[in-house]
């Protein structure tokens, strides 16, 4: 199932950044005493009592005339938008400011579970200081020291409480799963009413028109397939079609449960930075992914536009060498046909399993064709090799010293299992271990 959310909001300079570090165990966030200095949304992973989840650290609520305040609010508005559980993050040391409350009232209007983290309370003898938040009207404080890490665990119990169930429905294993992300308005949910061949999700002009991400089975040519289509969120006003962060986290809630990842373009804008960071989190998620260049109705062609749109796509998209790109228009349905053969084919290899002895021949084929590296004098040995697993395919090569592997003849090893075993359309994964391991 998709994993749960929480959104840790507040004013600037409560220590948000620091109880987002605690949460997920790494220093990412920035850290900095100066209020307003996280200006994006920040997300990740985490787990607590073998429950995973998502952190997402917000910018800050306020009402003053501080730089960026418009666009942290509307960050951490979109946040709580987002949550299944919203920390709400106050400074114990200062008491409660008019910011807080303004805070809080935008909260309780929000009817999500909210759990108060009272924050800088650093001993027992502060813990005093923290009742006066009673007052904000969310029930109990949880007093908290994200820069010690003290107090996080009930924190976080009380918040996995909020949690909802873990039981969803179950589909098929045959079912082949898919995902449609990318920028707002490129025509997601075009293509999954083009896919449907009905109506079956909101399609308007403005970026930003379908709030939830709905799941939706359908049949082809005896295949069961289910599409999620995940493009954004109903409300309008400058600052929310603006900041288009959201569709980060809407990506990586679909990731959870997809086979295959439609990593759409708008053929008519081209290729925008933020399709890179989107289709990166498909690619770090370890899915099936087919580039789908959409509207390309609209586009002025000759017989050498699609070959230049194609290296253009290979030169930014330098990572998803693997994946296939298709061409179509969701709302004329020219080219559709081609789509769904070619996301059976990918989530086909994301699932293949190559057997151990089939594997090896090949690999020391590519060793006598190429021999392994050597340095310090001393050459790397490739022992033998096995699949260990699918979803994507992952390889370990048990070898005389794993550090003699370079990223080089890693990629050359993976280029020759591509050669062999057509994986296109999935990652493939190369680990090398030392043999006795």
């Amino acid at each position: 199932m998709a994993k749960p959310t929480i959104a840790i909001v507040g004013r600037p300079n409560v220590g948000k950044s620091t109880v987002f570090n605690r949460i997920i165990g790494e220093r990412v966030a920035i850290v900095q005493d100066e209020p307003g200095i996280t200006r994006d949304r920040l997300y990740n992973n985490a787990e607590w009592l073998n429950r995973e989840f998502f952190v997402i650290d917000t910018g800050g609520i306020d009402l003053g005339d501080e730089p960026f305040l418009d666009q942290m609010r509307a960050q951490a508005e979109i946040a709580i938008d987002e949550a299944d559980v919203v920390l709400f993050v106050v400074n114990g040391r200062d008491g409660i400011t008019t910011a807080d409350q303004e805070a809080a009232n935008l909260l309780l209007r929000s009817k999500k579970p909210v759990v108060v983290a009272v924050n800088k309370i650093d001993s027992p003898a502060m813990q005093t200081q923290m009742y006066e938040f009673y007052s904000l009207g969310f029930g109990d404080v949880y007093p908290v020291s994200g820069s010690h890490g003290i107090g996080l665990g009930d924190l976080l119990d009380r918040a996995l409480e909020h949690f909802p169930d873990q039981s969803e429905k179950e589909y098929d294993e045959d079912t082949i799963q898919m995902a449609v992300i990318g920028r707002p308005n490129v025509g997601k949910s075009s293509l999954v009413n083009a896919l449907l061949g009905e109506e079956r999700v909101i399609v308007s002009e403005i970026a930003g028109t379908t709030r939830d991400a709905i799941d939706t089975p359908f049949e082809k040519d005896g295949q069961e397939y289910v599409i999620v289509d995940t493009a954004g969120m109903r409300r309008r006003g400058k600052v929310y079609e603006a900041t288009e962060k959201y569709s980060v986290l809407r990506a990586m809630k679909a990731l959870e449960r997809a086979d295959v990842v439609l990593t759409l373009i708008d053929g008519e804008q081209g290729i925008k930075e933020q399709d890179k960071k989107i289709a990166g989190y498909a690619h770090e998620a370890g899915r099936a992914i087919v580039i789908v260049v959409n509207k390309w109705d609209a586009m002025e062609k000759d017989e050498k536009t699609m070959q230049e749109f194609t290296q253009k796509i290979r030169e930014e998209f330098q990572f998803l060498a693997y994946a296939p790109i298709v061409f179509l228009s969701a709302k004329t349905k020219k080219r559709m046909k081609n789509l769904l053969p070619i996301v059976k084919t990918v989530a086909e290899n994301h699932s293949l399993r190559v057997p151990t002895n089939v594997l090896n021949d090949v690999i020391s084929d590519a060793v006598a064709m190429n021999p392994t590296p050597t340095e310090h004098n001393k050459r790397l040995r490739i022992n033998y090799a096995t699949q260990v697993a699918i979803a994507p395919p992952v390889v370990v090569l048990f070898v005389n010293e794993p550090e003699l592997m370079h990223f080089s003849y890693r990629r050359y090893i993976e280029n020759k299992l591509r050669e062999a075993f057509h994986f296109e359309g999935t990652p493939l994964k190369i680990y090398a271990r030392k043999k006795n391991d």
